[in-house]
């Protein structure tokens, strides 16, 4: 193998690695340290030749596709196409419905949603702009855009469909109990809202639950949960 090849796929398998390791709670320093490591073993046994800074290539441009922020919003993985496949059962929508993808990435959640509401209006938001471009070319039928989830107001909503990190759910509970409308629902992905009650849930595939909320949302006691 190319000596150049090999240092760009061992970038890749770091990043790769880091970013399994940040979906399952590592710390940002750790996961920071495990994407840098690979590259720099690769160099130091034996492709001294080729400059240190040529790894740092592929590194930067998967930052520039996912930025940090990104990361701490939500995991890098996609939603399978068929998890969303009995949310319909329990939240019953109208015709020509507005569903928000909040991070949608490269649109696989939005092609989830699509296959589980066939008669709505999708929108997606994305904080990185080459995955929102990605995401407008997979999903032609929806209205992309680059932007803030945090900055964008969910009251026009029908459905606010997340696959967030646990650290930022009570952000988005806060957000959703401020400016959802009441009867709108608010769906995560493995991720429970523990400050409310759901209404709701079902399963992605074994293990990886769908939490679903209606408004008004309601409190959860400890007692509970």
């Amino acid at each position: 193998m190319h000596s150049s090849v090999a240092m760009l796929f061992s970038t890749f398998v770091g990043v790769s690695a880091a970013a399994m390791g940040w979906h399952r709670g590592m710390s940002q320093a750790r996961s920071a340290a495990l994407a840098m490591g690979f590259p720099v073993s690769f160099w130091l046994l034996g492709t001294a030749s080729i400059p240190a800074w040529v790894w740092l290539l592929p590194l930067v441009m998967i930052v520039w596709i996912y930025p940090m922020r990104a990361w701490r919003d939500a995991p890098v993985f996609p939603t399978p196409l068929n998890a969303l496949r009995d949310v319909p059962r329990y939240a019953i929508l109208p015709a020509q419905a507005k569903i928000l993808d909040a991070g949608c990435g490269a649109g696989d959640g939005l092609k989830a949603l699509r296959l589980a509401y066939v008669n709505a209006q999708w929108i997606g938001i994305e904080f990185s702009r080459p995955l929102s471009w990605l995401a407008k070319f997979r999903c032609p039928w929806a209205e992309v855009r680059c932007g803030d989830i945090w900055q964008d107001h969910w009251g026009a909503y029908d459905m606010v469909y997340l696959f967030q990190r646990p650290e930022t759910m009570p952000r988005a509970v806060e957000k959703a109990k401020a400016e959802m409308k009441p009867g709108a629902w608010l769906v995560s992905l493995e991720f429970e809202a523990a400050e409310l009650k759901p209404t709701a849930k079902t399963e992605a595939s074994p293990g990886r639950p769908v939490w679903l909320y209606q408004a008004p949302f309601t409190g959860q006691s400890r007692e509970t949960r």
